[in-house]
């Protein structure tokens, strides 16, 4: 029985539960402190595009907000229709696409 044991162990390591741990090398680390992260264009982006295409809508909605917030509002009012997301969204989405090629 033995012969087929050595046979086995030949081709599959053995590991010890109460083996000590062998400490990988730390490459990743390296290539991780010469590797930045790239500056996040997005939100300037879509300030740009709120301050230029968008400012018609981002007054009325803010205008909006301010009533609703100072209790001049209607009751259960939220602003939702006047939410300008969608100008900016698609101002910006080209541009930040653009930008990634």
């Amino acid at each position: 029985m033995s012969s087929i044991v050595s046979f086995f162990s030949s081709f599959v390591s053995t590991v010890h539960n109460d083996a000590p741990e062998e400490e990988p090398e730390v490459v990743e680390e390296a290539a991780a402190e010469e590797e930045e992260e790239p500056e996040d264009l997005h939100p300037a982006i879509r300030d740009e595009c709120k301050e230029k295409r968008c400012v018609q809508l981002s007054k009325h909605f803010e205008h909006c907000q301010e009533k609703v917030q100072a209790g001049e509002g209607f009751k259960g009012e939220d602003c939702v229709e006047e939410l300008m997301m969608h100008c900016i969204d698609d101002c910006a989405g080209p541009k930040l696409f653009e930008k990634l090629a």
